[in-house]
Parts: C-alpha cells; structure tokens; sequence
C-alpha cells in the first residue's frame, strides 16, 4: 500500500506540471497577442493615412505621400522588401550550449542570471525566489513570486540553472552569467 506522503507528492507533482503547462501556454497566447495587437495597429496607421491623403485638398497625392510619412515609420514599399518582424514569446529559452552567452535571453531571465551570479560572487548560497523578488525590488506576494520560481524553472529545465534544492537556484556548472556563455 502506497503511503500518503508519497500520493501527496505524486498529487502535488501532477498539479505542478500542470501549472507548468498552463503558463507556457499563457506565455505563448501573450506572444501570439502581441503580433495581433501589431497587426491591429499597423492596419489602423495605414487606413488613417490614406484617409488623410485622400483628403488633402488641392495637393497631389505622390507629394503628400512623400512628405507625411514621418521617419521609423514603415511604407507599403518597405514591407514588400523586408519579411514581417518576428515576436520572440517570452517563453523561448534557449537549451544552454557551449558557446551560448547569457544575452540570448530576454532581459528578465538577464535578471535572475546577474541576481544569482552576484551571489555566487559574494560567496553566498542559492538564491531562493522571494530572495529574488526583493533583489528585484518586486513584491514578495504569491503571484510575482510564483512567476519568478517558473522562470527559474524554466532555466533550470533549459539547462542554465541548477536547483540543488527545492526551491534554491543556482548557475548550472558550465554557465558562468549572462555576458558568457562557457
């Protein structure tokens, strides 16, 4: 017969990767958000720019389009050059690999990389994720805490973090920080 403790852990384990998969799939939803909103907002622009080329009233309209789009802004021209820009999810970690440096990461996973090599080089143990979420200067509630222990985890599964306790983080042996990579 099973004990409780070890149907606890398995109940505790299941529901685990459960929020695991729920937050990935959040992170991919938010990308995919992201280029909507984008889309959204560059149909937006150039509807408002034909309508004003449409009504500059007594002005040739190859003028008006040459000097009224303002300077970052892309043409139709300039689309049919370039492919569409890439969102990057927030999610996409890279696995670590020889050679990998820190600043393929996105600037959060930055963070905790710099949090947790500070603390290796005042000589200090692991770094837990309320410990983070201070350093971060965020608030030590459930919900940012939890956000920061599945980045944590997601570096830890990627190979760029080691745990080697519950809870504690630390560089894996072959990283050495975000500005490195071996």
């Amino acid at each position: 017969m099973p004990s409780v403790v070890g149907l606890l852990e398995q109940h505790e384990l299941a529901a685990r990767r459960r929020v695991d998969a729920l937050r990935e799939e959040a992170d991919r939803i938010q990308a995919e958000l992201s280029m909507a909103e984008q889309e959204w907002s560059e149909w937006t622009i150039a509807r408002e720019r034909v309508g004003a080329v449409l009504s500059a009233p007594g002005s040739d309209s190859a003028d008006v389009v040459a000097t009224d789009v303002p300077e970052g802004v892309v043409t139709g021209a300039e689309v049919k050059a370039s492919p569409p820009p890439v969102v990057k999810a927030r999610s996409q970690v890279p696995m670590w690999r020889e050679g990998l440096a820190g600043t393929a990461l996105s600037v959060d996973y930055q963070r905790i990389l710099t949090a947790i090599e500070d603390r290796i080089r005042l000589g200090q143990g692991p770094l837990t994720c309320q410990e983070m979420a201070t350093a971060f200067g965020v608030d030590v509630v459930p919900a940012k805490v939890e956000g920061l222990r599945s980045k944590a985890k997601r570096l830890v599964s990627r190979g760029w973090l080691a745990e080697p306790a519950p809870g504690r983080f630390t560089l894996a042996r072959s990283v050495c920080g975000p500005g490195g990579g071996s």
